[in-house]
């Protein structure tokens, strides 16, 4: 087993963009980044080694989030408000770099259901592979791949039939 340091500077990139792309705020990521791996290191006599350390380092940083969602709000906070929030940071961005396709693609992908817009914004926000994505969601790497490939079928289907949100 690496030693936490060696842990850190490998995956806390990756740990950092999946939970970016759960919060949209750089603040609470950067926070959640470093409480998962204070976790980390109080937990890691638990770790099993049955699926990659960046899997279960994404898995503490969910739940992380999670609990912060119950802490911060008395009310019920759905995927859809979460993903509003992502929206305009991109749509802040997008307006920056000029990149209005992104900033479409994120509107259209409201439409879908959040266990299917979750696997598209770990794909292309977070840059995770089909095998981690099943595995932080507790599904099969072809559950991921197939989901992924649905939803961009719905998506190129709404845009050819011109539906809007």
């Amino acid at each position: 087993m690496q030693n936490i340091e060696e842990i850190y500077k490998k995956h806390s990139n990756t740990v950092y963009k999946y939970l970016f792309c759960l919060t949209g705020n750089e603040d609470t990521s950067e926070e959640l980044t470093q409480e998962t791996f204070a976790i980390a290191v109080k937990e890691i006599h638990k770790f099993k080694g049955n699926c990659k350390v960046s899997v279960w380092l994404c898995q503490i940083a969910k739940h992380l989030w999670y609990k912060e969602l119950k802490k911060k709000s008395h009310k019920d906070i759905s995927m859809e408000d979460i993903s509003e929030e992502i929206l305009s940071v991109e749509a802040t961005e997008d307006v920056i770099i000029g990149n209005e396709e992104k900033l479409r693609l994120f509107k259209d992908m409201q439409m879908l259901d959040n266990k299917t817009r979750e696997v598209l914004y770990l794909r292309m926000i977070g840059n995770l592979n089909f095998i981690e994505i099943g595995e932080i969601l507790g599904k099969t790497p072809n559950w991921a791949r197939v989901t992924f490939y649905r939803g961009k079928q719905k998506i190129r289907e709404a845009n050819k039939n011109g539906e809007k949100n």
